[in-house]
């Protein structure tokens, strides 16, 4: 311990979790050094100042519109997304490593997107099972031989980074369809700005505030057409969305159109904005919409949020679409045991991040397997999100076990079980007093004509309630802001 942290009350109390890793704790109950400064000055501040700076944080998340949309709480649709005021804070080293692995697991999904939709060779060589594929409602037959702008497919990714109890980065799941949550990644980094302004430069934190410039210039890159100033525009389903909030905040950043179905158009293969001048040529969609509800004509028949015609527009070339139609299929739970394959198969490189030990429930014996250990075992859906429909374990009582054995019996290729990892835990300000709460990360990866981009952060989502596991926050989790210190 060191001088400084005796007088101050708030960690006397901080007992970390037994058999968890503890980002600010090492195991001999020192600071580790990278805490060190924000503890000193979070030390030096009374529970009035910190009580304030939390109510300034609530009231700027309020006056911003910063919510977010639960489904089945029962209650109104938005929330204020609980936000806790002592930022989460990785090294340089640490981050450099988890960059690393990043963007060679993103290489490797990339090829294997191109490949699955192309010369199928990861099938062939029987590293992927051709049912496994098959079988996923995200693999999408209209996208076979389709040429993709710089081969590119999935241009913005949200990768899910959790620590064991010995500190090890795993990768929970990769998030390649439509990632959200970067809108909190930077509103957490504009409001610690307002909370610590002194404390950012003194640590050496580095900025996440570049991501909608990147990505601006990734999208430019893309356009069809050689023009000096493209359209670019950001589709999204409408304001009943989750992430609506998230959608009006990078449009305004980038500077560009948000628009919903209604406002796009198809002619002659070519899809246009409808603006009061009349209808101007659209160049490239960032799409917040899930492929199914993009072409009535070609998927669901009864969307009202896509456009009539876009895929045809998308097939002739005429216009890029981001992320691509059918990454779907390389992020489903049940193709994710095979990423360190295809890392191992492309690139000829061991997978620098671990995937999480991870059980098919489509094979009858690591079915069996998952079965016997239920209780140390988390069920998901392989193509579930946001937390929903998922099993844990340790905390179901023997009638929910049974109930959901039998969901699994009726499609068992639907889901996979995972060890109950034990997810790091940070420090979080509850109530006047620190205390553990445990944290996922995710990072944010733009992938462009010039490689892959990730700014040094992301966000680190915490799970609020005191034992939970989960960190999502449909299910009543927040987030802190994420430092990498340079």
């Amino acid at each position: 311990m060191f001088l400084g942290m005796q007088e101050s009350g708030y960690f006397d109390k901080y007992s970390p979790i037994s058999g968890v890793w503890d980002e600010m704790y090492g195991a001999d109950t020192n600071v580790r050094d990278h805490y060190r400064k924000v503890i000193e000055y979070i030390s030096g501040e009374s529970a009035d100042d910190l009580n304030k700076k939390e109510e300034l944080a609530k009231r700027l998340f309020m006056s911003q519109g910063i919510t977010f949309t639960v489904y089945n709480s029962g209650e109104g649709i938005e929330k204020i997304f609980p936000f806790d005021i002592i930022p989460r804070i990785i090294t340089a080293d640490e981050w450099a490593f988890v960059e690393r692995g990043i963007k060679q697991r993103l290489t490797a999904l990339n090829l294997f997107l191109k490949d699955v939709y192309h010369n199928q060779f990861i099938i062939k060589d029987g590293i992927v099972p051709i049912d496994i594929i098959y079988s996923c409602p995200h693999f999408l037959r209209e996208m076979y031989q389709l040429q993709v702008p710089y081969d590119i497919y999935v241009h913005i990714s949200g990768i899910d980074i959790i620590r064991d109890y010995d500190g090890t980065f795993y990768v929970l799941e990769d998030n390649l369809r439509t990632p959200s949550g970067v809108s909190y990644m930077l509103e957490n980094r504009e409001i610690t700005k307002r909370l610590f302004p002194d404390l950012l430069p003194q640590c050496g934190v580095r900025s996440v505030t570049e991501y909608p410039t990147i990505l601006y210039k990734n999208l430019l890159a893309l356009s069809p057409r050689q023009i000096s100033n493209p359209t670019i525009v950001l589709l999204s389903p409408g304001i009943y969305n989750s992430a609506y909030f998230e959608h009006t905040t990078l449009a305004r950043l980038m500077g560009v159109e948000l628009v919903e179905g209604r406002d796009l158009v198809v002619n002659n293969h070519k899809v246009y904005m409808k603006t009061t001048t009349g209808l101007q040529q659209v160049d490239v969609i960032y799409r917040r919409v899930d492929d199914e509800y993009l072409d009535p004509l070609v998927f669901n028949p009864g969307s009202m949020l896509g456009v009539a015609g876009i895929m045809g527009a998308y097939r002739k070339g005429n216009v890029a679409i981001v992320n691509a139609i059918g990454t779907g299929v390389a992020d489903d739970k049940a193709v994710y045991v095979y990423v360190p394959e295809m890392i191992r198969y492309y690139l000829n490189e061991e997978p620098i991040l671990k995937n999480v030990p991870t059980h098919q429930l489509g094979n009858a014996d690591e079915r069996d397997h998952v079965f016997q250990n239920i209780n140390k075992m988390v069920i998901k859906k392989t193509n579930g999100s946001g937390g929903y429909g998922m099993l844990m374990g340790h905390a179901a009582t023997e009638q929910e076990i049974e109930e959901y054995k039998l969901e699994i019996m009726k499609d068992p290729r639907n889901f996979i079980g995972q060890p109950t990892i034990s997810l790091s835990s940070a420090p979080c300000y509850m109530q006047g007093e620190l205390q553990p709460r445990r944290i996922d990360l995710r990072p944010y990866a733009l992938y462009g004509p010039d490689g892959i981009e990730i700014v040094p952060g992301g966000l680190t989502r915490v799970a609020l309630k005191e034992g939970s596991l989960v960190v999502n926050s449909s299910q009543g989790g927040g987030s802190k802001d994420t430092w990498v210190l340079a």
